[in-house]
């Protein structure tokens, strides 16, 4: 599970959830003057409060006492101001989520998750990317704590684990994709280091011995996970991992092609691949087309995030399935206890699976 490295401004924010207001403006209101919940009352020949209660929907109102209420509201081009609401309750009804990329569809699958978890209890969306670095990581989480978010969820590679933790302690929390033992029942990860075993197991039950791996960036801990997964299996089958064949990437189609580039220069009797990502895999797949190399009848390959592109190219990637949208929202919904003030349960690790596709075969003998 990883982000597409691009860069992007040192903040960028937008708005996943927009309420438009459809206002018929009266003809005779043509000051610019919004009208009041007052005027509303006046109207339709109420009180305040139930205008309030009408337009909240949260207590019973008499069906001709609704209808006034609302013919009044139709009438003046009503429509509350939020701001104002936020003022009063000193809470804005919005959650800040911090992403190190904007681009790629991981973090799309992720936001999507969680504006529709989050829009079910009424609650807006803002977002900001860092970048990848820790100063843009933590201008983000300024920009959205100034923004007067109730919330945030962080996704980030470079703020240090102290940072997190001393704001989980002023902030309501949850770090995503990511763990932070000093405050572990706020974050959402997956098992990594299962899903690298599962898919270097993968290889060698179908016959591999010479399996080679192109990671992400080490300093991640996602990255880190899947190189320890590719380990495991290799000793469990008493195989001795060759440093030749281990050549880190940054998670980006290009980091895939450029390794599989140097990994061939190398002329290392190579006959499966388990690549850091599916965009990697890719890059991989592209130059070995280019080089006249068969996948997977010459050389093997398994990525890992299962993105819609694994399906779809050909032939279709083997990968490691990871469950972002169950655990987007996971995320949303510790997220919301927080701000409500209710307690965490434990923290929960996340069990990526194998999807066998088309890019898998015993090595020639």
């Amino acid at each position: 599970m990883t982000t597409t490295q691009q860069k992007a401004p040192s903040w960028m924010s937008i708005t996943c959830r927009v309420t438009w207001y459809l206002v018929k403006w009266p003809d005779h209101q043509k000051d610019n003057t919004m009208p009041t919940i007052r005027e509303v009352a006046a109207r339709a020949g109420v009180s305040p409060a139930t205008v309030s209660r009408v337009m909240k929907g949260e207590v019973p109102v008499n069906a001709e006492t609704r209808a006034r209420v609302e013919a009044a509201i139709s009438a003046l081009g009503y429509a509350p101001n939020a701001f104002a609401r936020s003022l009063a309750s000193n809470r804005l009804g919005g959650v800040g989520l911090v992403i190190s990329h904007l681009a790629g569809p991981f973090m799309g699958r992720v936001m999507m998750t969680l504006e529709a978890t989050l829009r079910q209890a009424n609650v807006s969306l803002l977002v900001a990317s860092g970048g990848g670095e820790a100063e843009r990581e933590q201008e983000a989480v300024d920009f959205l704590i100034n923004r007067r978010c109730d919330g945030l969820i962080v996704h980030a590679d470079a703020l240090a684990d102290e940072t997190l933790s001393a704001l989980a302690a002023t902030t309501p929390l949850v770090v995503f994709n990511r763990r932070v033992a000093e405050i572990e029942a706020h974050c959402i990860y997956l098992d990594n280091e299962c899903g690298g075993y599962l898919a270097t197991r993968h290889l060698l039950e179908q016959g591999h011995r010479h399996i080679a791996c192109l990671t992400g960036p080490l300093k991640q801990q996602d990255a880190a996970g899947r190189l320890a997964g590719y380990h495991r299996a290799l000793g469990e089958w008493g195989i001795e991992a060759d440093t030749r064949m281990i050549i880190e990437g940054d998670f980006v189609e290009g980091s895939g092609e450029r390794g599989m580039t140097t990994l061939l220069a190398r002329g290392l009797p190579v006959t499966a691949v388990v690549a850091g990502n599916d965009d990697m895999a890719l890059g991989a797949m592209t130059l070995l087309r280019a080089r006249g190399i068969a996948v997977p009848q010459t050389l093997s390959l398994v990525g890992y995030d299962n993105e819609a592109c694994s399906r779809h190219v050909v032939p279709s990637l083997s990968t490691i399935h990871a469950p972002l949208e169950e655990m987007a929202q996971d995320a949303a919904e510790r997220l919301l206890m927080l701000v409500a003030g209710d307690a965490l349960p434990p923290a929960m690790s996340f069990t990526p699976t194998l999807i066998e596709r088309e890019t898998v075969a015993p090595p020639k003998v």
